[in-house]
């Protein structure tokens, strides 16, 4: 781990590093002052609020099912660094209108934002999984894509806490800033030209054939099905986590954003603290063996984590403010319960996106990265229709924890069977 912590001290890694955590860091600030600012502000109805966070996380999802295909082949096909500096030049105008909207209390303008920084997102994906193995050495590539994630995940604790606290005029400013400053260390990563099999390949830009043809080449290869599918069971349950966090702690809880804040962060930490552990265990080795555990001792949190709100007493006036949640006695309990979730969560994962961007041919890895992307989100998507579709009907934000639980077991079939194929 000592080798991978190095890699921060290298132009190779740095900035890239640097460009994605600030990158991390914005989307979090912006989307958590944006749910912050309706759910408690401009909305006043538990479904409703419940309803704006599923299709809040649906619409950042969207544009990595519609446009995966077309960044991974761009990724394959341009010098990365080149496409780096575009993606993060739009990052400015996006977070202008997403600045105007939380000055405005804009919820299509603040929509609209989210969209659109989904599509930013969906372009610098595969880029910056695929970018590794282009720079570093395969023996450092499971450490470089344990630090990556470690630092999305610290990058998004930070920004959920920003976006959490801070007022929405100064979360305005903040998302713009943080974007210029992205755009500045993204002009220093070093050149990554298209690998030599690449060389005069033409992007297919129709997105409906492109997605297809993306998905049906990479999902017949078994090891790469196994893994796609487990990593988006993963972010389908990763996906009804997240939207059900604010109108969880609301409505179930009887507390107040800076609750919702800290539920956010303690599963930022957990996952940072499993992604560098899983990377220890395996000794810098691409190995899914530890994953089926993993996201078992996952799903047992999780349906602790059902169980304990089940049980949750909360005042009938007023939300609780952190200070009186903590010093509540089964606050400990929950927030035990996150971090568990998160640390396992990040233990199952970190390994299969390293093992996507090793067992295929440099030219291939962005592409492969984006047909991921293109499953993961239609199964976020879909997670989040439901989720949506199930609070509709009257089916309580706590008790769909229980379906989340059942998916971890999936999760760990299919881990499994990819531990038995390739290890």
């Amino acid at each position: 781990m000592q080798t991978s912590f190095r890699l921060l001290g290298q132009r190779r890694f740095l900035p890239l590093f640097v460009t994605q955590f600030l990158g991390a860091f914005n989307d979090n600030l912006f989307k958590m002052a944006m749910v912050v600012l309706v759910t408690y502000t401009i909305l006043s109805d538990p479904t409703q609020e419940a309803n704006f966070s599923a299709l809040a996380s649906g619409l950042f999802i969207l544009p990595f099912f519609l446009f995966s295909a077309i960044s991974g082949q761009l990724a394959d096909a341009k010098d990365k660094a080149m496409l780096i500096r575009i993606i993060k030049t739009a990052e400015i105008i996006i977070m202008l209108a997403g600045a105007a909207g939380l000055l405005l209390h804009s919820i299509p303008l603040l929509l609209l934002a989210l969209f659109a920084m989904g599509v930013h997102s969906t372009f610098f994906g595969p880029i910056k999984y695929a970018i590794l193995p282009q720079h570093l050495d395969i023996k450092h590539v499971l450490g470089g894509t344990g630090l990556v994630e470690a630092g999305t995940y610290i990058a998004i604790l930070m920004g959920t806490i920003a976006g959490g606290l801070i007022p929405p005029q100064w979360a305005a400013l903040a998302v713009v800033g943080v974007a210029l400053v992205g755009r500045m260390s993204g002009h220093m990563v070093p050149p990554a030209p298209p690998e030599t099999d690449n060389h005069g390949v033409i992007v297919d830009y129709n997105v409906i054939r492109a997605s297809w043809r993306l998905v049906r080449d990479t999902m017949h290869i078994p090891r790469l099905f196994m893994a796609i599918v487990a990593i988006s069971f993963f972010w389908a349950i990763g996906a009804i986590l997240a939207a059900q966090f604010p109108p969880l702690v609301k409505n179930a809880l009887g507390a107040d954003q800076s609750v919702a804040t800290i539920f956010m962060a303690i599963f930022s930490v957990g996952v940072a603290i499993g992604s560098v552990a899983i990377n220890r265990l395996l000794k810098e080795d691409v190995s899914a063996r530890y994953s089926p555990i993993s996201v078992i001792v996952m799903g047992l949190f999780v349906l602790d984590l059902w169980w304990t709100i089940k049980g949750w007493k909360h005042p009938a006036e007023g939300l609780m403010a952190w200070r009186e949640f903590v010093s509540i006695g089964r606050a400990d309990h929950l927030m035990i319960d996150l971090l568990g979730i998160a640390m396992f969560g990040g233990m199952f994962v970190v390994p299969l996106y390293a093992f996507l961007t090793t067992t295929v041919a440099k030219s291939e890895t962005a592409k492969t990265v984006a047909a991921n992307n293109i499953v993961n989100s239609g199964a976020m998507v879909a997670a989040t229709v439901m989720l949506g579709g199930l609070t509709t009907l009257g089916v309580t934000i706590e008790d769909t924890l229980l379906l989340v639980a059942c998916s971890c077991l999936i999760s760990a079939w299919i881990a499994w069977k990819l531990h038995k194929l390739c290890d």
